[in-house]
């Protein structure tokens, strides 16, 4: 029964959760400023990305992908980003094609430029390792 993608995405939010997403909604549209500065977040790591040689699909959203391919390559990458303390989401199949694994890459409005430059270079690390740039 968990094999569909319609079920494994889906589920009941929560009351906690939905009055949380509605404060957070109510803060975007009373607060500009977080929402610019997601997008300068983004774009920072998106540039250092493609300086470095990965391919990151064309995401036009702060969740940045960066395609690995194989499976294995982005659990490893995922794993070698959490002994450097810092936490990604593989995704694999079935979530998506055998051949289209890929780290998913969320960002905030507290992630520092310092944050964001030791995340780029454990990737670069990471990735030249496994052989993905």
């Amino acid at each position: 029964y968990n094999k569909s993608r319609s079920w494994l995405l889906s589920g009941a939010v929560p009351p906690g959760v939905a009055a949380a997403c509605i404060a957070a909604i109510d803060v975007l549209e009373t607060e500009p400023q977080h929402v610019k500065r997601v997008w300068e977040n983004r774009n920072h790591l998106l540039e250092g990305f493609k300086d470095a040689g990965f391919d990151t699909g064309n995401s036009e959203t702060p969740i940045i992908p960066v395609m690995c391919g194989k499976s294995k390559i982005s659990k490893d990458l995922a794993e070698h980003l959490w002994t450097k303390g810092i936490f990604v989401l593989p995704i694999f199949f079935p979530m998506v094609a055998r051949d289209k694994a890929r780290i998913r890459v969320q960002l905030c409005t507290k992630h520092t430029i310092e944050q964001l430059d030791r995340s780029l270079e454990a990737f670069k690390e990471g990735g030249r390792k496994l052989g993905i740039i």
